[in-house]
């Protein structure tokens, strides 16, 4: 059979070519997406960069460390303590140590994220002047890069500087250094201390600090783990396109193999009629495949390694990426990639080389094109078992927990179920579409409608073939944007429900709001000013896992006129320093409950609940006072008009308050429209990437698939010439059918997307949080009218070429 199995690749190379291309594609496209997925799991190590020359640094603890029966939890802290004035004084008397601080600056046409700090800590980078003279007296500044020149005078929100000198930039931050004591007045919290000499002694006279040496310094940096970071975001977009891309390419070459042997039924029969036995006929169709996986996954990890630097490429100059992003040097996806193509070349057969044995000498006999059996017992566990748990976990998650449909991870890849079962299913669903769409078209004059529907009915495996990736193609793009979309739409409506001031006043830079500042926009004649901090609360859940809870800290005098929160119980004139405003996300506590909560700098609090809100999107975090958010700048500023006012006049007034931060000035609806306007890059990149991977596979596929099934489409197409139809018309006919199957994959699709929109619709409104669904329309008529035009020129050209042949010579074409 081993013979047989090479002269039939022979002879039907036009179907194997097309097994082998998906099958390449696919793997390609798992190795591309593998190799970028590993090189975002690791980020380079740096070392110290700050306190590079340091003997050690003494740094307040930045976590928070809470013991459990299971072991000790840890969770970073919002907003660390200081160093205190007495543990300074201790470590100065064991040793000789330098205070630091860190605050952000505002200078004009300087680097955006300045940072100040004293001119003593310089010299542990270290920093050197490449031109002027160190800092002296107050008001001189000495600056990295070369933004200004010595004796230039800046400009900042808290006064004049003169540069007095430039340092080299190291190219970790943009600095600007001042007197110790002017750095002192102008941030008077101590960060950490750099330790000059011996630790030993400091070590022992200081406690409740850490003591950072050896490579541990880098840890003082302001962002030691910030390549790490860097690469979550990449990671995570990696993770979906691989998942999506893996199941793309799965689906695809499975399907594609599966129809590459359903169309050999003729063939199997003649060879039964010769006396082939169906072991044989197995053993045939499977050795076709393990040739052609073997061939077909090595050309596509060759495919993976060339595209794989180009997607790092393209990641990289849409700063998805940062600029140090390339491919790394491991193996693992290579092998993933080809025992992935190959093992899905051989499944995709395995069914469909049982059907095979059981064809039976007759079927060499028969002329008919129709389909029967199409529905096997397999078919139909697998498609109705998907199909049941699909629905049923979501009904199961609306029951149970409904926020869990919200988070990207979930509607990303819950599509996928269902996918799959309409796919398994579509030879039950196609007939009965086909008939239905072709309705009209059928009761036209002429016999072109009624031949089109008549046609693909009767073909359902090839229909159901063709409306595959389309299905696919479609269902993911309604079910990723629409969701996204329909989000983003809940989240708008949140917001402006929940804001109440006329104006918000933002962007002031890490270091938030001064005192001075709120102070002046508190001076503006008819502005209720309500400023509040970002900050974090952390509660121990059944005594064993710690939760981090988003905080934010306002004054409660302010609260009600600046917020309209979504309360569910108790009142927001109820906060104070000792209560605390959750979420339903908090279900075992109610109102009046104390709970033990750590605050965002580690402190323990026993806070009462005065009132819990409804949970919506997942983005109502609790609410605290000030009081309790020790460290935490202020970051926004809600302003209100009071009974009067002029509010052009207090907008002036705001923008001269905020212009020298650098803060922004909005209406609500402007702050409203620029906190959602849209999807954020990364994300849309990230689906850019989904999308195009999976349209330009579905397009592929689309014409693989319709070039393999023109090949056994040539005596049909020579019966109609014989039977009076024109070349023209033929060639209308083959269009219109390739555009109506393209149609039902496209209908097929848009029912998928639209049960995974109705559950995400059904989650927003169990949660309080109602919106209406948006539906990409435009982008699913797009892809459909992509594929359309794909699966037309991929049926019409095939199809040409076989009419340039006469046609009683095609008449007579055997198998």
């Amino acid at each position: 059979m081993l013979s047989v199995a090479l002269q039939t690749l022979r002879t039907r190379w036009i179907t194997f070519v097309g097994g082998f291309v998906a099958l390449a594609l696919g793997v390609g496209l798992i190795a591309t997406t593998g190799l970028a997925l590993a090189s975002s799991l690791d980020a380079p190590e740096h070392g110290p960069e700050r306190f590079a020359r340091a003997s050690a640094v003494l740094r307040p603890p930045d976590t928070l460390r809470v013991p459990t029966p299971v072991g000790e939890r840890v969770k970073p802290l919002a907003a660390p303590k200081a160093v205190t004035p007495e543990q300074a004084a201790k470590a100065a008397a064991a040793g000789r140590t330098v205070e630091d601080r860190s605050f952000p600056v505002r200078a004009e046409g300087g680097p955006r994220e300045l940072v100040g700090h004293p001119w003593s800590t310089a010299a542990f980078a270290p920093y050197e002047l490449s031109s002027g003279r160190a800092p002296r007296a107050p008001g001189e500044v000495v600056v990295t890069g070369d933004w200004a020149k010595p004796g230039q005078s800046v400009r900042t929100a808290r006064g004049k500087f003169t540069v007095v000198g430039t340092a080299r930039d190291l190219g970790f931050e943009d600095a600007v250094f001042y007197t110790d004591r002017q750095a002192a007045s102008l941030s008077p919290r101590i960060d950490q201390l750099a330790v000059e000499g011996p630790a030993g002694e400091v070590r022992a006279a200081v406690g409740g600090l850490r003591v950072l040496t050896g490579e541990d310094r880098r840890f003082a940096d302001a962002d030691p783990d910030r390549d790490g970071q860097a690469l979550v975001a990449v990671n995570a977009m990696l993770g979906t396109a691989a998942g999506m891309t893996g199941f793309v390419s799965v689906f695809v070459v499975a399907s594609t193999f599966a129809f590459a042997v359903a169309q050999r039924r003729r063939e199997f029969g003649l060879l039964r009629t010769a006396g082939a036995t169906p072991g044989q006929i197995r053993r045939m169709v499977t050795a076709e495949a393990l040739l052609i996986g073997v061939l077909a996954s090595a050309a596509g990890c060759a495919l993976g390694a060339w595209g794989a630097p180009r997607l790092a490429a393209y990641l990289v100059d849409n700063e998805v990426a940062p600029p140090w992003f390339t491919i790394g040097d491991d193996t693992w996806p290579y092998h993933l990639a080809f025992w992935t193509g190959l093992l899905v070349a051989l499944a995709g057969v395995v069914a469909a080389s049982w059907r095979a044995g059981r064809v039976g000498p007759a079927e060499a006999l028969r002329d008919a094109s129709v389909d029967t059996r199409t529905m096997t017992w397999g078919r139909w566990l697998f498609g109705g078992g998907l199909l049941v748990a699909g629905i049923g976990t979501l009904v199961f998650a609306l029951m149970s927990q409904p926020g869990e449909l919200l988070h990207r991870k979930t509607y990303t890849s819950r599509p996928m179920l269902l996918i799959t079962a309409f796919a398994l299913l579509a030879p039950v669903l196609v007939r009965p579409l086909t008939r239905l769409l072709a309705w009209l078209p059928a009761q036209l004059p002429g016999a072109g409608g009624m031949l089109v529907r008549e046609n693909a009915a009767a073909g359902v495996r090839r229909t159901a073939a063709v409306a595959a990736p389309v299905l696919v193609m479609v269902a993911l793009a309604g079910s990723l944007l629409g969701a996204t979309a329909t989000l983003n739409e809940a989240k708008a409506t949140e917001v402006r429900e929940r804001t109440a001031a006329d104006f918000v006043v933002t962007g002031a830079g890490p270091g938030g709001f001064d005192r001075a500042a709120v102070e002046r926009m508190r001076q503006i004649p008819g502005a209720r000013v309500t400023p509040s901090a970002e900050s974090a609360v952390f509660v121990l859940e059944e005594g064993v896992a710690l939760i981090r809870s988003d905080a934010r800290a306002v004054e409660p005098a302010g609260l009600g006129a600046a917020f309209d929160l979504p309360l569910a119980a108790g009142t927001a004139a109820g906060l104070d320093d000792r209560s605390i405003i959750v979420n339903d996300e908090w279900e075992r506590h109610t109102v009046g409950d104390t709970v033990d909560v750590w605050l965002g700098d580690g402190t323990r609090a026993s806070l009462t609940i005065a009132a819990v809100m409804r949970t919506g999107t997942g983005g109502n975090g609790v609410y605290i006072t000030p009081r309790n958010a020790a460290g935490a700048p202020v970051d926004r500023v809600d302003v209100t008009l009071a009974a009067g006012a002029d509010r052009a006049a207090v907008a002036e007034g705001l923008r001269e308050a905020a212009d020298p931060l650098g803060a922004s000035v909005r209406s609500r609806e402007a702050w409203i429209a620029a906190s959602y306007p849209e999807t954020s890059r990364q994300t849309r990149v990230g689906y850019l990437v989904v999308l195009g991977i999976a349209l330009l596979y579905t397009g592929i596929a689309l014409a693989n698939t319709l070039v393999m099934a023109a090949s056994d489409r040539v005596r049909e197409l020579a019966v109609l010439r014989l039977a009076g139809a024109t070349g023209a018309q033929v060639l209308r006919l083959v269009a219109a059918e390739a555009a109506m199957v393209v149609v039902v994959g496209g209908v097929l699709g848009t029912v998928v997307a639209g049960l995974n929109l109705a559950g995400l619709w059904a989650a927003l409104g169990v949660l309080g949080a109602g919106s209406p669904v948006v539906v990409p329309w435009e982008t699913l008529g797009a892809a459909v009218g992509a594929c359309g035009v794909i699966a037309v020129v991929c049926a019409v050209v095939p199809a040409g070429l076989s009419l340039r042949i006469r046609p009683v010579e095609l008449a007579g074409v055997r198998e």
